[in-house]
């Protein structure tokens, strides 16, 4: 290969990069600003988003006094909301494994588009995250025909509160979080153990890392029922803690740490749950 051959492929290496980075963050933004939608619209008593009936403010107390029963479309709508939501919250976690992937495939096609492969290992990732979004659904319907949940999707029980809490803290303490955390931390590895060759081989590459992302992150998920599904604050913060378990130098010290936080805030929803005025 010549030195010009190979100035070609460092500019395309870099352009591939670039072309990434962009389509990761403008489907983390459009992601966002549908939940942004989501949440003024929902603040404002309008449910018809979610498949549900109802008017504006003035519908509100109605609304929270006689909740509407789900139907298959609201579980349809409900479940396309949570993709979208684990879109924008795990996809910029994600971006050092497609960003790797891509340059590995720019290596292995040389002078053809690795584009398509890269999509399908994206899709492949998302797929997992998809399947996960239509437990959380599942959860959501159990919860909301228990009457535990806020028209905001935020536990109403001080108890289911400080269970999901106490879940989460242990969970953080678990080989399996770890395994799974140490997997998405280490984009190389997992690559060079588990490459396959082709298009499927790709989705089924994206399918692995997703499980492994599912794996690491479930049951930090369920904490958006703690805080409000459609709290923003708390999606974000979320969020946040995930994307720098996975990419900051101490991110297994920060998931240990922050399991005990939460093992301690659940202790705090229990000792409510038990208090007298509760």
């Amino acid at each position: 290969m010549t030195l010009l051959e190979n100035g070609r492929i460092e500019r395309l290496l870099r352009h591939d990069g670039a072309a990434v980075m962009a389509s990761v963050a403008l489907i983390t933004l459009l992601a966002w600003a549908y939940l942004i939608v989501l949440a003024i619209d929902m603040r404002a008593g309008d449910m018809r988003l979610m498949g549900m009936a109802g008017g504006m403010m003035d519908m509100a107390p109605r609304i929270i006094a006689e909740p509407r029963p789900w139907t298959w479309i609201t579980f349809v709508l409900m479940g396309l909301m949570w993709w979208i939501m684990m879109t924008g919250m795990m996809l910029p976690s994600a971006a050092p494994m497609i960003l790797l992937f891509a340059r590995l495939q720019r290596h292995k096609l040389a002078d053809q588009a690795p584009g398509r492969r890269i999509v399908l290992f994206t899709l492949g990732y998302l797929v997992m995250w998809l399947g996960f979004s239509l437990a959380a659904t599942a959860a959501q319907w159990a919860l909301s025909a228990l009457t535990l949940l806020s028209p905001m999707m935020k536990a109403t029980s001080p108890l289911l509160a400080a269970a999901l809490f106490a879940a989460a803290g242990a969970y953080q303490f678990t080989r399996l979080k770890h395994a799974c955390l140490a997997h998405c931390r280490a984009p190389v590895h997992f690559l060079t153990r588990y490459w396959r060759k082709g298009d499927f081989g790709a989705f089924r590459m994206g399918l692995h890392h997703g499980a492994y992302c599912v794996g690491c992150c479930w049951v930090l998920m369920a904490l958006l029922f703690a805080g409000g599904v459609m709290n923003l604050l708390w999606v974000a913060a979320i969020a946040l803690m995930v994307l720098l378990e996975k990419l900051l130098p101490g991110g297994v010290w920060l998931s240990r740490a922050s399991g005990a936080a939460m093992l301690g805030i659940g202790a705090g929803f229990a000792g409510l749950a038990m208090s007298p005025a509760s």
